[in-house]
């Protein structure tokens, strides 16, 4: 299948100011398959973590944002060695780990060499009151159901 969100992700990707991307969307309209989707074709690897799967997963950003303790875990629980330039980092559900969106803001700050997309519905990430959403260390793209136009091209 193709999606005309194909094109907007490499854009993304290709950009010398890439920042971490948070994929909107409302439930069931293909965040996770576009997500894995492009990184089996854009890359040569890609870590999926669903922290609505993993209790573990939900502590991951609580102890502190040092980005290489995060990736080391990243990489344990994966079992997937994790190259800056060839790895997708695919965080899906992300609002269901605590400091989840503000650990966004030290990979763009601190480690913008990761690619980072991470997803959540739109209730759910508007949920996550407690931290500061972190707003122009981010980009934003929202997800919508399949067009007609990309039904024709099906």
């Amino acid at each position: 299948m193709k999606r005309l969100y194909f094109d907007k992700l490499e854009q993304w990707r290709q950009s010398k100011k890439r920042k971490p991307l948070i994929l909107q969307g409302a439930r069931q309209v293909g965040k996770t398959w576009l997500m894995k989707s492009y990184a089996n074709e854009a890359f040569q690897n890609f870590v999926y973590l669903n922290f609505e799967q993993s209790e573990r997963l939900k502590t991951i950003f609580l102890e502190d944002y040092d980005i290489e303790r995060i990736i080391t875990i990243i990489q344990v629980e994966s079992g997937i060695v994790i190259d800056p330039k060839n790895t997708l980092l695919i965080f899906d559900e992300i609002q269901e780990a605590e400091k989840g969106l503000t650990a966004l803001k030290y990979f763009f700050e601190k480690a913008p060499q990761y690619y980072i997309i991470a997803a959540g519905s739109l209730l759910g990430v508007a949920m996550q009151k407690k931290h500061a959403f972190p707003v122009g260390k981010v980009d934003i793209m929202h997800l919508l159901p399949l067009s007609f136009e990309e039904f024709l091209l099906n």
